[in-house]
């Protein structure tokens, strides 16, 4: 019994193997702001 099962294994990852491969989807760049900068009390310098 457990011949039959290793080889229903090893057909199971050979076609699991053998399947064409589903592309990757690439990450969203992320886009980077530039810090803030501090003018004063009221905004003006």
């Amino acid at each position: 019994m457990s011949k039959k099962l290793a080889l229903a294994l090893v057909l199971a990852g050979l076609v699991s193997a053998c399947q064409q491969q589903q592309p990757q989807p690439t990450p969203a760049p992320v886009v980077v702001a530039p810090e803030p900068v501090f003018q004063g009390k009221y905004g003006a310098n």
